[in-house]
């Protein structure tokens, strides 16, 4: 994995947070009110949603450094951070976003797993740091 396709990545990842914040705040709280959504529950769901939007632009950033510092990592560790941290956004802000969009996750634990898979993903950052030969 190079760091032009971890920068992309992270490009990525921010641009559909910035586009998913706008949203959050200009159109969403309609949205549930045209759906019919009970205002405790869309208030909870907006909440949800800059949630999801806060950890998804966290780890854009998170990205673009490890993109920018590439070669100070150590390359199959990085490979695992890169990994996990991606899938980790997925599982964690997806399923957040899964919640606000549909009122529900497909499964319950795709939130916590997320969660768990970024936690993972620092790790794998810092032994990749501590790996890499100077």
């Amino acid at each position: 994995m190079n760091g032009k396709h971890i920068l992309v990545l992270a490009s990525l990842l921010g641009a559909s947070g910035v586009a998913m914040g706008a949203y959050q705040a200009h159109g969403l709280e309609k949205m549930l009110s045209q759906r019919g959504v009970d205002p405790v529950d869309a208030q909870r769901r907006i909440e949800n949603c800059e949630v999801a939007v806060r950890y998804q632009m966290y780890h854009a950033i998170a990205l673009i450094g490890i993109g920018v510092g590439v070669e100070r990592l150590h390359r199959r560790l990085l490979a695992a951070t890169v990994s996990f941290l991606t899938l980790g956004v997925c599982a964690f802000s997806g399923g957040l976003y899964e919640i606000v969009f549909r009122g529900q996750a497909t499964h319950f634990a795709i939130v916590p797993l997320g969660g768990l898979m970024l936690i993972v993903g620092w790790i794998f950052l810092g032994i990749a740091a501590l790996a890499k030969k100077d």
